[in-house]
């Protein structure tokens, strides 16, 4: 059987390091990378896993609010990682959601966002960085692909995020949060592997347990492809 390929989004210029490191770290466990940006011909039968990456913050209309902040938006970028998400969820295809992609997956579920966190943070930093200077707390009562990857407890995560989840969108699941409790990891207890993280390890190659995500991606997606071969 062929590689699994797996869908990397982002948008039509930059963001292209972020991207590069997905993919290899795809590469490594097996999987086909496709590059999916804003003008690309979309074809969800072409691929069998998606990672939405991060990048500009999410226009607020897509959940029924108004500006908070200066706009730094891609209305582009957020039509075709909304179709990109809700037809993966549709399908039960494997999903990751990196950062921006982690809030879209919330909204696509009817969930809403913090759109600045400077008010939220108490014993946190609101520095971005892309080392892991900043402490994740893994909830022990939620048994999911956060705690199965990266072991209960806590872990030190990296930060390059102003915007954070709220509301949490339907069929959801909060499976980690920072020292502040804010919302750093979410999941869908009822589908394959839809996860979504607020921090960046795509950056954070170097540790077995970030790589332990992208790993567990390309393993769904690996299932995915042979059911979809089985029922043709």
């Amino acid at each position: 059987m062929d590689k699994p390929v797996i869908a990397i989004t982002g948008p039509s210029k930059g963001a292209r390091l972020p991207r590069f490191f997905v993919a290899a770290a795809v590469k490594l466990y097996g999987g086909k990378p496709l590059q999916l940006h804003p003008g690309t011909a979309l074809d969800p039968d072409a691929y069998h896993g998606v990672v939405i990456t991060g990048g500009h913050d999410v226009e607020p209309v897509l959940y029924a609010a108004e500006p908070e902040v200066k706009p730094n938006y891609d209305s582009e970028r957020d039509a075709l990682e909304s179709v990109v998400i809700k037809s993966a969820l549709a399908s039960q295809k494997p999903l990751l959601g990196i950062c921006r992609g982690a809030q879209l997956l919330n909204i696509c579920l009817g969930g809403t966002l913090h759109q600045s966190l400077r008010e939220q943070r108490k014993k946190t930093s609101h520095r971005w960085t892309i080392f892991p200077m900043k402490t994740l707390c893994i909830l022990r009562d939620v048994n999911g692909h956060i705690q199965q990857r990266l072991g209960q407890g806590r872990r030190k995560i990296n930060s390059l995020h102003n915007q954070a989840i709220n509301a949490l969108g339907e069929d959801l699941t909060v499976s980690a949060r920072d020292l502040d409790g804010i919302v750093q990891a979410i999941e869908s207890p009822n589908r394959p592997y839809t996860l979504g993280v607020q921090w960046h390890p795509e950056f954070l190659l170097y540790l077995g347990c970030q790589r332990a995500l992208f790993k567990g991606l390309v393993e769904h997606a690996t299932r995915f492809q042979q059911r979809q071969a089985a029922s043709q």
